[in-house]
């Protein structure tokens, strides 16, 4: 596979004016295979595919074909935000684009840009729900309409296509400028003192600032972030925290309310603080990042714990059979996430962002990526339906993958995640590379004074932990290499080859760096521990107390009833980890020994403890929770109870 060295911005989906760290985009990074390689076949073969299709069975892109034949009206179908899956699924498009340069799906990504385009009105405005004859009018609920929210994903689509194909002549871009163009005039200064229900307007605006070099979208796009708590939003059942408009952004301790709207906007709210020099705001978010994954985060990385609203509860409110922990919210967190590691280079940012790929985005999609979870249960106490494939599925709460939803956010949020996946993997600074997330890949880069980096990744990451980084080209000046141990990997080691030389070092958590004037055939080495581990929640977590959970390298492991017959058991119901069990590794899986629970005392189901105490035990394998279900209905749990 040739790969070019970039000499323009990355294309890459956030690119902030500054910060410590710049991303390393489609150009100079490339997935070659593996784990995440794999997966990026399957989405660019079948996902984007099957996304296309039902985006026309359901009638979302028609919409756009009635709306420029002014045929909108009763005949109009989906829900209010229903444009926003046509945008994303642009934006997966273009990202794919970039990666394969597919042709196929360069002349489906400008048919689907001809009919958005033959549905914008002459001043800009762009929505098929609303401003006909027969609809509400333009910006008349903002609460719930998502006319903005849709504009935000239209821009992030553009900005996307922009990167990957500067200049195309497709037009994408143009619709997006004409319709940011009347925003801000509607929202500016002297205009409407109003935000949008649901946040997205934020993170789009920004980006469109930074690929255009325009500075009103930068300055709308902070006018909404701080527009927020103006309570300027009518109050509803949930409060207004549920759309961030209770308190402003810089003076929240945490993310609260509807966790995407909050992840959303934080990430707008970074690239606003970033771009605009604003300390105290960036000062906020990272505190407000910090307690949110101290206290309001699943050890998957997913985020929300409630259903009805689809929000963050308290703090350390994470029941696992109640975890809402949606898709969409955790692309949301790692669009955030991104934006602070790049701001700041702090380690632990990489941390979550992979502990929810490999555990939230990676669970999501079958694997012939035509089915999804919406939400992303941490324990499933009866076993799911299997969902007809040729039906619409409401949004599930804690099922079996569906192929399609009436609120479908989260396959084409999935699409465009994997599609741009590559540019998450490295960034650089002034110094060097920094390798952050392992996948065999390619990296090929220029530094700000030319030095130029060039090396292979060679890795089975996470089937185990070795990542062999080898340069293949020479470099007349030293330069630094940084590879991430992550937070988990206590007694990682790093070897180093250079020439006719050999150096062994131990590497602690954080990020190890290795400066040299790297020759052709250099090999620095990185070797993680992947011995599978015992987890233990804070106490203050009460749903999970007394119970513990397994993980091995970067995956969270769960037990499947499908897995119990050694135990004689059923249903993960009837059975406790055995005390001081140690998991262990056999025949490439991951095993607990567990004991069988007493059947229970009748039909009062409360009084004195019952002991385990002279069970006989079973050693049980375990899988990597993005596999569960996998085999057909089961019940599941990650959070086991440890016998007494």
């Amino acid at each position: 596979m040739t790969m070019h060295f970039t000499t323009h911005a990355p294309q890459a989906p956030a690119v902030p004016a500054r910060g410590r760290l710049r991303p390393l985009g489609q150009g100079e990074v490339r997935i070659t295979g593996g784990f995440w390689g794999d997966r990026q076949v399957v989405n660019g073969e079948h996902t984007l595919a099957h996304i296309g299709s039902r985006l026309e069975s359901e009638g979302w892109l028609p919409n756009f074909d009635l709306a420029a034949s002014e045929g909108l009206d009763e005949r109009r179908r989906g829900r209010e935000f229903s444009d926003s899956e046509v945008y994303k699924y642009l934006e997966g498009l273009s990202w794919e684009i970039g990666r394969t340069d597919d042709p196929l799906l360069e002349e489906r990504l400008r048919a689907v840009v001809a009919r958005v385009a033959a549905a914008q009105e002459p001043d800009g405005y762009l929505n098929t729900r609303f401003g006909r004859p027969g609809q509400g009018a333009r910006w008349s609920d903002l609460e719930w309409g998502h006319e903005l929210y849709c504009l935000g994903h239209l821009f992030q689509a553009a900005v996307a296509r922009e990167r990957t194909r500067p200049g195309a002549d497709d037009g994408l871009l143009g619709i997006a400028r004409r319709a940011a163009d009347l925003v801000c005039a509607e929202f500016g200064v002297d205009g409407r003192a109003a935000i949008c229900g649901h946040a997205e307007i934020e993170v789009g605006l920004a980006e469109l600032s930074r690929v255009t070099g325009d500075r009103r979208y930068l300055d709308q796009a902070r006018l909404f972030v701080e527009r927020h708590g103006r309570g300027t939003l009518r109050d509803i059942e949930w409060g207004r925290k549920y759309y961030q408009d209770d308190m402003p952004v810089r003076e929240a301790e945490v993310l609260r309310g509807h966790a995407v709207r909050a992840n959303y906007l934080a990430a707008g709210a970074m690239d606003v603080a970033v771009d605009t020099r604003d300390t105290g705001l960036l000062n906020a978010l990272r505190r407000q990042w910090d307690r949110t994954i101290a206290r309001r985060t699943y050890i998957t990385g997913g985020q929300g714990s409630h259903h009805q609203d689809e929000a963050f509860g308290d703090d350390w409110e994470l029941p696992p059979d109640r975890a809402y922990s949606e898709t969409c919210a955790s692309i949301g967190s790692i669009m955030f996430t991104w934006r602070l590691l790049l701001a700041g280079g702090d380690a632990r940012h990489a941390d979550l962002i992979e502990r929810t790929l490999y555990n939230v985005v990676a669970t999501s999609p079958s694997p012939d990526g035509r089915a999804f979870y919406y939400a992303n249960t941490l324990h499933q106490r009866v076993p799911g339906t299997p969902a007809d494939p040729d039906t619409t599925s409401p949004r599930a709460s804690s099922s079996l993958r569906a192929p399609w939803f009436e609120v479908s956010c989260c396959p084409p949020n999935v699409a465009r995640m994997l599609a741009s996946l590559d540019a998450y993997v490295a960034t650089a600074d002034a110094e060097g590379v920094q390798l952050l997330q392992y996948a065999p890949a390619t990296v090929r880069t220029v530094l700000d004074d030319g030095r130029v980096v060039a090396f292979d990744v060679a890795t089975a990451y996470p089937a185990d932990g070795r990542i062999t980084v080898t340069h293949v080209s020479d470099s007349d000046a030293p330069w630094t290499l940084s590879l991430r141990v992550p937070a988990w990997a206590t007694g990682a080691t790093l070897r180093i080859v250079t020439g006719g030389s050999t150096q062994q070092r131990s590497a602690d958590p954080g990020m190890v760096e290795v400066r040299h004037s790297f020759r052709a055939g250099d090999v620095v080495q990185l070797d993680l521990p992947m011995v599978p581990r015992v987890s233990s929640p804070d106490p203050r977590i009460d749903a999970v107390r007394g119970c513990v959970a397994v993980e091995r390298g970067p995956e969270v492991f769960a037990l499947e009833s499908v897995d119990l017959a050694a135990a004689g058991a059923t249903d993960v119901a009837q059975v406790a980890i055995a005390p001081g069990t140690v998991p262990f590794e056999r025949d490439g899986r991951v095993w607990a020994t567990v004991q069988r629970l007493p059947l229970g005392r009748g039909p009062w189901p409360y009084g004195e403890a019952e002991s385990t105490a002279g069970t006989a035990t079973a050693e049980v394998p375990l899988v990597p929770y993005h596999e569960w279900a996998e085999r057909g209905p089961s019940t599941m749990r990650i959070w086991i109870p440890e016998a007494r």
